[in-house]
């Protein structure tokens, strides 16, 4: 069996070796689905018989491109979105025959307006609270859009029986990845932050599911078999961070590497992509559209109001992982979670009694010396 660092690696570079793999899908007349949101219900693509995969920009590289047409002071994280469209550097983008994004933030949905100009879109009306039966009702009423859309744009039909099928497939990737990312509340734990972070994000560019799937099985048996070895263990005595805020797929090198090279390990991730989108299956025995409804529309993203189920997850991981701090990260311009940093502060240092620290950030490098000091100075602390 190959050793850990290659197969993370493999991971890690999952996006870039799914550009040949992709063009190959398209040729074969399989249809591509760009999605760019953690509420977008892939489920229902799958059930169509196309291939979802995430088209969220994680590089510095186009956002001056993007900057023509957008503002400077907009997410980094739209601006590379839209950089990697306009410029064609993203074959992900360029092979996709439809769009699909979610209406989380005024700056992506004026984003999807300019989108709309280049590919089809289909856009999905996020109502701002998870707990009302209108809100309910109304999120129902955009899966089935989508399901008809798919429907239309593919000339397929999406029965229950497909639906079922992939909430199956979707449900064990859930489960693996939960059990892969537990092995980090052991004490010390099993894997440490950048490596898992490579593997998170490597999940939307593995395009064979079922392939996927038996190489995370092999990836967990391979970090408990390795955990068994003393030797190869993680010190016990690093600070346990957890980090929660925005999603941080551009900015993950520069604050993840920089927690683990200050006598700290990051054993838990809340962002999209990490437990908040994850911690939870579809339900399979109820009616598939209910059930995936049910599940998307819970996700405690900032952009809903209230979102006091963001507090009751952390508290869970706080406790479940002996998280020592909490760090923040918001992406700038990111108004809804730089203004919820308030309360997750307030929450963390109060209730759950230990140390928090907000770092607002961008795709540059030219704060590396900035974070690299409030950093370490965070973790001397604990």
């Amino acid at each position: 069996m190959k050793d850990l660092p290659q197969i993370f690696d493999e991971f890690s570079e999952a996006r870039r070796d799914g550009f040949l793999k992709i063009k190959k899908l398209k040729e074969d007349g399989n249809k591509i689905v760009g999605v760019y949101c953690a509420y977008t219900p892939k489920e229902i693509i799958m059930a169509s018989g196309a291939i979802p995969v995430s088209l969220c920009g994680t590089s510095e590289e186009p956002i001056k491109d993007a900057e023509k047409d957008l503002p400077r002071n907009l997410c980094p994280l739209i601006k590379s979105s839209y950089g990697f469209s306009i410029t064609d550097k993203c074959p992900y983008f360029y092979f996709s025959d439809l769009l699909v994004g979610e209406t989380t933030c005024d700056g992506k949905k004026k984003m999807y307006e300019l989108l709309a100009e280049i590919k089809p879109m289909h856009i999905m009306y996020l109502p701002q609270n998870y707990k009302t039966e209108d809100s309910i009702n109304s999120w129902n009423k955009e899966l089935v859009n989508l399901k008809e859309r798919l429907e239309s744009e593919f000339e397929v039909e999406i029965t229950e029986d497909k639906l079922k099928e992939s909430i199956r497939l979707c449900n064990e990737e859930r489960k693996l990845l939960k059990e892969l990312y537990q092995l980090s509340s052991l004490c010390p734990p099993a894997i440490n932050g950048f490596d898992l972070i490579k593997v998170l994000e490597g999940t939307s560019f593995k395009l064979d599911k079922k392939e996927y799937l038996k190489e995370l099985r092999d990836l967990i048996d391979k970090i408990k078999c390795d955990y068994k070895d003393e030797d190869k263990r993680i010190s016990k005595d690093l600070k346990r961070i957890l980090i929660t805020g925005c999603p941080i797929g551009g900015v993950a090198e520069k604050i993840v590497k920089t927690v683990e090279g200050n006598s700290g390990v990051v054993v838990c991730f809340e962002n999209c992509g990490g437990a908040k989108s994850i911690e939870n299956l579809v339900d399979e025995t109820i009616d598939s559209m209910e059930a995936l409804t049910k599940h998307y529309l819970n996700i405690p993203c900032s952009c809903m109001t209230p979102n006091n189920d963001r507090l009751d997850l952390l508290s869970r991981l706080v406790d479940e992982y002996k998280v020592d701090g909490v760090i923040d990260v918001v992406l700038q311009a990111c108004h809804t979670y730089n203004v919820e940093t308030y309360n997750i502060k307030k929450f963390i240092n109060n209730d759950k009694k230990i140390p928090y620290m907000a770092l607002e950030t961008d795709y540059s490098q030219t704060d590396i010396g900035q974070i690299s000091t409030r950093i370490g100075a965070f973790i001397e602390m604990l």
